[in-house]
Protein backbone atom coordinates (compact mmCIF):
# COMPACT_ATOMS: atom_id res chain seq x y z
CA UNK A 1 0.00 0.00 0.00
CA UNK A 2 1.18 3.54 -0.78
CA UNK A 3 0.04 6.94 0.43
CA UNK A 4 -1.36 9.91 -1.48
CA UNK A 5 -1.70 12.79 0.99
CA UNK A 6 -3.83 11.38 3.81
CA UNK A 7 -5.24 8.64 1.59
CA UNK A 8 -4.26 5.01 1.13
CA UNK A 9 -3.77 4.10 -2.53
CA UNK A 10 -3.77 0.63 -4.12
CA UNK A 11 -5.02 -2.84 -3.30
CA UNK A 12 -5.96 -2.01 0.33
CA UNK A 13 -8.40 0.74 -0.64
CA UNK A 14 -12.02 -0.07 0.22
CA UNK A 15 -15.35 1.17 -1.02
CA UNK A 16 -15.64 3.09 2.26
CA UNK A 17 -12.45 5.02 1.38
CA UNK A 18 -13.95 6.00 -1.98
CA UNK A 19 -17.20 7.08 -0.32
CA UNK A 20 -15.33 9.21 2.23
CA UNK A 21 -13.21 10.93 -0.42
CA UNK A 22 -16.24 11.64 -2.63
CA UNK A 23 -18.37 12.70 0.38
CA UNK A 24 -21.16 10.29 -0.50
CA UNK A 25 -22.62 7.12 0.97
CA UNK A 26 -21.19 3.66 0.38
CA UNK A 27 -24.51 2.75 -1.27
CA UNK A 28 -24.06 5.54 -3.84
CA UNK A 29 -20.54 4.34 -4.69
CA UNK A 30 -21.90 0.81 -5.08
CA UNK A 31 -24.54 2.06 -7.50
CA UNK A 32 -21.90 3.73 -9.68
CA UNK A 33 -19.70 0.62 -9.65
CA UNK A 34 -22.63 -1.55 -10.71
CA UNK A 35 -23.82 0.79 -13.46
CA UNK A 36 -27.05 1.90 -11.82
CA UNK A 37 -28.80 4.85 -13.53
CA UNK A 38 -29.96 6.19 -10.13
CA UNK A 39 -26.96 8.51 -9.73
CA UNK A 40 -26.79 11.96 -11.31
CA UNK A 41 -23.97 12.82 -13.72
CA UNK A 42 -22.15 15.21 -11.35
CA UNK A 43 -22.07 12.74 -8.45
CA UNK A 44 -21.06 9.92 -10.79
CA UNK A 45 -18.12 11.99 -12.09
CA UNK A 46 -17.01 12.79 -8.52
CA UNK A 47 -17.08 9.13 -7.53
CA UNK A 48 -15.24 8.00 -10.66
CA UNK A 49 -12.58 10.63 -9.99
CA UNK A 50 -12.15 9.32 -6.45
CA UNK A 51 -11.92 5.73 -7.71
CA UNK A 52 -9.19 6.73 -10.18
CA UNK A 53 -7.26 8.83 -7.65
CA UNK A 54 -7.22 6.04 -5.06
CA UNK A 55 -6.61 3.22 -7.52
CA UNK A 56 -9.66 1.39 -6.20
CA UNK A 57 -10.42 -1.97 -7.80
CA UNK A 58 -13.83 -3.43 -6.92
CA UNK A 59 -13.79 -7.04 -5.76
CA UNK A 60 -15.27 -9.28 -8.43
CA UNK A 61 -16.71 -11.44 -5.66
CA UNK A 62 -18.36 -8.43 -4.01
CA UNK A 63 -19.75 -7.22 -7.32
CA UNK A 64 -21.10 -10.67 -7.98
CA UNK A 65 -22.84 -10.85 -4.61
CA UNK A 66 -24.35 -7.40 -5.14
CA UNK A 67 -25.60 -8.02 -8.67
CA UNK A 68 -26.12 -11.77 -8.90
CA UNK A 69 -23.56 -12.00 -11.71
CA UNK A 70 -20.22 -13.79 -11.98
CA UNK A 71 -18.65 -11.15 -14.29
CA UNK A 72 -17.38 -14.00 -16.45
CA UNK A 73 -18.25 -14.84 -20.04
CA UNK A 74 -17.37 -18.03 -21.89
CA UNK A 75 -15.83 -18.48 -25.32
CA UNK A 76 -16.89 -21.87 -26.69
CA UNK A 77 -14.86 -23.20 -29.62
CA UNK A 78 -13.51 -26.21 -31.45
CA UNK A 79 -10.77 -24.66 -33.55
CA UNK A 80 -7.16 -25.81 -33.87
CA UNK A 81 -6.19 -22.65 -35.77
CA UNK A 82 -4.29 -20.71 -33.13
CA UNK A 83 -3.93 -17.71 -35.44
CA UNK A 84 -7.70 -17.29 -35.61
CA UNK A 85 -8.25 -18.15 -31.93
CA UNK A 86 -5.60 -15.64 -30.86
CA UNK A 87 -7.38 -12.81 -32.68
CA UNK A 88 -10.74 -13.82 -31.21
CA UNK A 89 -9.40 -14.02 -27.67
CA UNK A 90 -7.72 -10.62 -27.91
CA UNK A 91 -10.90 -9.06 -29.28
CA UNK A 92 -13.03 -10.58 -26.52
CA UNK A 93 -10.54 -9.71 -23.80
CA UNK A 94 -10.35 -6.07 -24.90
CA UNK A 95 -14.11 -5.65 -24.75
CA UNK A 96 -14.52 -7.71 -21.58
CA UNK A 97 -11.88 -5.71 -19.70
CA UNK A 98 -13.63 -2.48 -20.63
CA UNK A 99 -16.86 -3.94 -19.21
CA UNK A 100 -15.25 -5.28 -16.04
CA UNK A 101 -15.50 -8.90 -17.16
CA UNK A 102 -13.10 -11.82 -17.65
CA UNK A 103 -13.17 -14.41 -20.44
CA UNK A 104 -12.95 -18.18 -19.97
CA UNK A 105 -12.14 -20.21 -23.09
CA UNK A 106 -13.56 -23.72 -23.40
CA UNK A 107 -12.85 -26.21 -26.20
CA UNK A 108 -15.63 -28.69 -26.90
CA UNK A 109 -16.27 -31.52 -29.40
CA UNK A 110 -18.69 -30.94 -32.27
CA UNK A 111 -19.68 -34.47 -33.23
CA UNK A 112 -22.40 -36.69 -31.83
CA UNK A 113 -20.37 -37.32 -28.70
CA UNK A 114 -21.94 -35.27 -25.95
CA UNK A 115 -20.97 -31.79 -27.12
CA UNK A 116 -24.21 -30.18 -25.87
CA UNK A 117 -23.88 -31.75 -22.44
CA UNK A 118 -20.22 -30.73 -22.38
CA UNK A 119 -21.15 -27.08 -23.00
CA UNK A 120 -23.94 -27.19 -20.41
CA UNK A 121 -21.56 -28.73 -17.88
CA UNK A 122 -19.09 -25.90 -18.58
CA UNK A 123 -21.64 -23.14 -18.02
CA UNK A 124 -22.82 -24.79 -14.78
CA UNK A 125 -19.28 -25.15 -13.40
CA UNK A 126 -18.03 -21.74 -14.44
CA UNK A 127 -21.30 -19.87 -13.74
CA UNK A 128 -20.65 -17.59 -16.68
CA UNK A 129 -23.15 -14.79 -17.31
CA UNK A 130 -23.21 -15.55 -21.04
CA UNK A 131 -21.32 -17.23 -23.85
CA UNK A 132 -19.86 -16.46 -27.28
CA UNK A 133 -20.17 -19.54 -29.52
CA UNK A 134 -17.70 -19.81 -32.40
CA UNK A 135 -18.11 -21.88 -35.54
CA UNK A 136 -18.22 -24.82 -36.00
CA UNK A 137 -19.66 -25.33 -32.49
CA UNK A 138 -22.45 -22.85 -33.26
CA UNK A 139 -23.71 -25.27 -35.92
CA UNK A 140 -24.24 -28.17 -33.51
CA UNK A 141 -27.97 -29.06 -33.77
CA UNK A 142 -29.88 -28.39 -30.56
CA UNK A 143 -27.18 -26.33 -28.83
CA UNK A 144 -29.00 -22.98 -29.09
CA UNK A 145 -32.20 -24.43 -27.63
CA UNK A 146 -30.29 -26.16 -24.83
CA UNK A 147 -28.63 -22.90 -23.77
CA UNK A 148 -31.95 -21.07 -23.98
CA UNK A 149 -33.59 -23.70 -21.76
CA UNK A 150 -31.03 -23.13 -18.97
CA UNK A 151 -31.24 -19.34 -19.31
CA UNK A 152 -27.71 -18.64 -20.58
CA UNK A 153 -27.48 -15.70 -23.03
CA UNK A 154 -25.62 -16.79 -26.16
CA UNK A 155 -24.26 -14.91 -29.17
CA UNK A 156 -23.11 -17.12 -32.04
CA UNK A 157 -20.72 -16.56 -34.94
CA UNK A 158 -21.34 -18.46 -38.17
CA UNK A 159 -21.24 -18.27 -41.95
CA UNK A 160 -25.05 -18.66 -42.02
CA UNK A 161 -27.86 -17.45 -39.77
CA UNK A 162 -28.85 -20.05 -37.17
CA UNK A 163 -32.12 -20.16 -35.24
CA UNK A 164 -32.38 -20.15 -31.45
CA UNK A 165 -29.48 -17.96 -30.33
CA UNK A 166 -30.10 -14.62 -28.64
CA UNK A 167 -28.07 -12.94 -31.38
CA UNK A 168 -26.06 -13.91 -34.45
CA UNK A 169 -23.01 -12.47 -36.17
CA UNK A 170 -22.97 -13.80 -39.74
CA UNK A 171 -19.96 -13.47 -42.03
CA UNK A 172 -20.71 -13.70 -45.74
CA UNK A 173 -18.27 -16.48 -46.59
CA UNK A 174 -20.24 -17.62 -49.63
CA UNK A 175 -20.07 -14.13 -51.17
CA UNK A 176 -16.38 -13.80 -50.32
CA UNK A 177 -15.53 -17.11 -52.00
CA UNK A 178 -17.47 -15.99 -55.07
CA UNK A 179 -15.20 -12.92 -55.24
CA UNK A 180 -12.20 -15.26 -55.20
CA UNK A 181 -13.58 -17.05 -58.26
CA UNK A 182 -14.28 -13.75 -60.01
CA UNK A 183 -10.69 -12.63 -59.35
CA UNK A 184 -9.28 -15.88 -60.76
CA UNK A 185 -11.46 -15.61 -63.87
CA UNK A 186 -10.54 -11.94 -64.37
CA UNK A 187 -6.87 -12.94 -64.34
CA UNK A 188 -7.57 -15.27 -67.25
CA UNK A 189 -7.27 -18.70 -65.59
CA UNK A 190 -9.14 -21.61 -67.16
CA UNK A 191 -7.58 -24.54 -65.28
CA UNK A 192 -8.77 -24.02 -61.71
CA UNK A 193 -8.70 -26.38 -58.71
CA UNK A 194 -10.02 -26.20 -55.15
CA UNK A 195 -8.85 -27.47 -51.77
CA UNK A 196 -12.08 -27.54 -49.77
CA UNK A 197 -12.56 -27.75 -46.03
CA UNK A 198 -14.26 -30.54 -44.05
CA UNK A 199 -17.56 -31.31 -45.83
CA UNK A 200 -19.57 -31.44 -42.59
CA UNK A 201 -18.59 -27.93 -41.51
CA UNK A 202 -20.84 -25.03 -42.56
CA UNK A 203 -17.97 -22.67 -43.38
CA UNK A 204 -16.42 -25.18 -45.79
CA UNK A 205 -19.79 -25.74 -47.45
CA UNK A 206 -20.41 -22.00 -47.85
CA UNK A 207 -16.94 -21.29 -49.25
CA UNK A 208 -17.17 -24.16 -51.74
CA UNK A 209 -20.70 -23.25 -52.83
CA UNK A 210 -19.83 -19.60 -53.42
CA UNK A 211 -16.66 -20.46 -55.32
CA UNK A 212 -18.28 -23.05 -57.59
CA UNK A 213 -21.34 -20.89 -58.24
CA UNK A 214 -19.24 -17.96 -59.46
CA UNK A 215 -17.03 -20.23 -61.56
CA UNK A 216 -20.09 -21.77 -63.23
CA UNK A 217 -21.55 -18.33 -63.89
CA UNK A 218 -18.30 -17.44 -65.69
CA UNK A 219 -18.39 -20.61 -67.80
CA UNK A 220 -15.61 -22.38 -65.86
CA UNK A 221 -15.49 -25.80 -64.19
CA UNK A 222 -12.99 -27.28 -61.77
CA UNK A 223 -10.22 -29.45 -63.20
CA UNK A 224 -9.66 -30.96 -59.77
CA UNK A 225 -10.81 -30.86 -56.14
CA UNK A 226 -9.48 -32.34 -52.91
CA UNK A 227 -11.03 -32.13 -49.46
CA UNK A 228 -8.82 -31.05 -46.56
CA UNK A 229 -9.53 -30.59 -42.86
CA UNK A 230 -8.19 -27.01 -42.50
CA UNK A 231 -4.78 -28.32 -41.38
CA UNK A 232 -1.40 -27.66 -43.03
CA UNK A 233 -0.85 -31.38 -43.55
CA UNK A 234 -4.13 -31.76 -45.41
CA UNK A 235 -3.17 -28.83 -47.64
CA UNK A 236 0.07 -30.60 -48.50
CA UNK A 237 -1.73 -33.86 -49.27
CA UNK A 238 -4.33 -32.10 -51.41
CA UNK A 239 -1.66 -30.18 -53.33
CA UNK A 240 0.30 -33.35 -54.08
CA UNK A 241 -2.82 -34.75 -55.69
CA UNK A 242 -3.90 -31.61 -57.57
CA UNK A 243 -0.44 -30.74 -58.88
CA UNK A 244 -0.15 -34.27 -60.30
CA UNK A 245 -2.99 -33.60 -62.74
CA UNK A 246 -1.74 -33.38 -66.32
CA UNK A 247 -1.99 -30.66 -67.46
CA UNK A 248 -1.91 -29.23 -63.98
CA UNK A 249 -4.11 -26.36 -62.73
CA UNK A 250 -2.82 -22.81 -63.05
CA UNK A 251 -4.82 -21.56 -60.03
CA UNK A 252 -5.74 -23.22 -56.73
CA UNK A 253 -8.14 -21.76 -54.15
CA UNK A 254 -7.63 -23.27 -50.70
CA UNK A 255 -10.44 -22.85 -48.17
CA UNK A 256 -8.12 -21.43 -45.52
CA UNK A 257 -4.69 -19.82 -45.31
CA UNK A 258 -3.05 -22.76 -43.57
CA UNK A 259 -3.97 -25.18 -46.36
CA UNK A 260 -2.89 -22.56 -48.92
CA UNK A 261 0.53 -22.52 -47.22
CA UNK A 262 0.64 -26.29 -47.73
CA UNK A 263 -0.06 -25.79 -51.44
CA UNK A 264 2.76 -23.24 -51.74
CA UNK A 265 5.15 -25.63 -49.99
CA UNK A 266 4.39 -28.45 -52.44
CA UNK A 267 4.66 -26.08 -55.41
CA UNK A 268 8.11 -25.00 -54.26
CA UNK A 269 9.20 -28.62 -53.78
CA UNK A 270 8.28 -29.25 -57.43
CA UNK A 271 10.21 -26.24 -58.69
CA UNK A 272 7.07 -24.21 -59.40
CA UNK A 273 7.13 -20.46 -58.83
CA UNK A 274 4.10 -18.77 -57.21
CA UNK A 275 2.54 -16.85 -58.89
CA UNK A 276 4.49 -17.21 -62.16
CA UNK A 277 3.55 -20.87 -62.61
CA UNK A 278 0.68 -21.18 -60.14
CA UNK A 279 -1.75 -18.75 -58.51
CA UNK A 280 -2.61 -19.68 -54.91
CA UNK A 281 -5.39 -18.00 -52.89
CA UNK A 282 -6.40 -18.61 -49.28
CA UNK A 283 -9.15 -17.63 -46.86
CA UNK A 284 -8.95 -16.00 -43.37
CA UNK A 285 -6.55 -13.08 -43.81
CA UNK A 286 -4.51 -14.37 -40.87
CA UNK A 287 -1.01 -13.25 -39.89
CA UNK A 288 0.29 -16.26 -41.81
CA UNK A 289 -0.86 -14.69 -45.10
CA UNK A 290 1.59 -11.81 -44.55
CA UNK A 291 4.41 -13.98 -43.21
CA UNK A 292 4.83 -16.45 -46.06
CA UNK A 293 6.62 -15.71 -49.34
CA UNK A 294 5.02 -14.70 -51.57
CA UNK A 295 2.42 -12.84 -49.48
CA UNK A 296 -0.89 -14.62 -49.88
CA UNK A 297 -3.92 -13.26 -51.70
CA UNK A 298 -6.71 -14.11 -49.27
CA UNK A 299 -10.17 -13.32 -47.97
CA UNK A 300 -9.93 -11.29 -44.79
CA UNK A 301 -12.01 -12.35 -41.80
CA UNK A 302 -11.47 -9.58 -39.18
CA UNK A 303 -11.95 -12.02 -36.30
CA UNK A 304 -10.78 -9.61 -33.59
CA UNK A 305 -13.29 -6.96 -34.64
CA UNK A 306 -16.01 -9.56 -35.06
CA UNK A 307 -15.31 -10.89 -31.56
CA UNK A 308 -15.62 -7.39 -30.11
CA UNK A 309 -18.93 -6.86 -31.91
CA UNK A 310 -20.25 -10.15 -30.54
CA UNK A 311 -19.05 -9.33 -27.02
CA UNK A 312 -20.67 -5.88 -27.03
CA UNK A 313 -23.92 -7.52 -28.13
CA UNK A 314 -23.65 -10.14 -25.37
CA UNK A 315 -23.05 -7.50 -22.68
CA UNK A 316 -26.11 -5.59 -23.91
CA UNK A 317 -28.18 -8.77 -23.62
CA UNK A 318 -26.85 -9.51 -20.13
CA UNK A 319 -27.66 -5.93 -19.03
CA UNK A 320 -31.05 -6.09 -20.77
CA UNK A 321 -30.19 -3.19 -23.05
CA UNK A 322 -31.57 -2.97 -26.63
CA UNK A 323 -29.24 -4.58 -29.15
CA UNK A 324 -29.09 -5.97 -32.68
CA UNK A 325 -29.98 -9.63 -32.93
CA UNK A 326 -28.54 -10.15 -36.43
CA UNK A 327 -25.25 -8.58 -37.45
CA UNK A 328 -23.76 -9.20 -40.89
CA UNK A 329 -20.13 -8.77 -41.93
CA UNK A 330 -18.79 -8.58 -45.46
CA UNK A 331 -15.36 -10.11 -46.02
CA UNK A 332 -13.03 -8.31 -48.46
CA UNK A 333 -10.59 -10.01 -50.82
CA UNK A 334 -7.05 -8.80 -50.12
CA UNK A 335 -5.03 -9.09 -53.32
CA UNK A 336 -1.33 -9.69 -52.62
CA UNK A 337 1.62 -11.35 -54.34
CA UNK A 338 0.41 -14.94 -54.81
CA UNK A 339 -2.08 -14.30 -57.65
CA UNK A 340 -1.28 -13.35 -61.24
CA UNK A 341 -2.36 -14.21 -64.81
CA UNK A 342 -1.63 -17.80 -65.94
CA UNK A 343 1.67 -18.60 -67.61
CA UNK A 344 1.71 -17.86 -71.34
Amino acid sequence: MTKQGNWAVGADVTIADVAARAHVSIRTVSRVINGSPKVNAETRATILSAIEALGFRPSARARGLATGRSYLIGMIHNDRNVLVLGEVQRGLANEATAQGYEVIAHATPTGEDGSIEDVLDFVRRSRVDGVIILAPVSGVPGLADALHDVGIPAVALSSVSLAGFDAMLVSDERGAAARVAEHIVALGHRRVAHVSGPPAILSAHERRAGFLSALTAAGRTLVGEAAGDYSFESGVTAAERLLSIDPMPTAIFAANDIMAAGVIKVAASRGLMVPRDLTVIGFDGSLLARMIVPALTTVQRPMGEMAQMAARCLFDIIAKRPTETLMQVDLPLLIAESSAPPPA
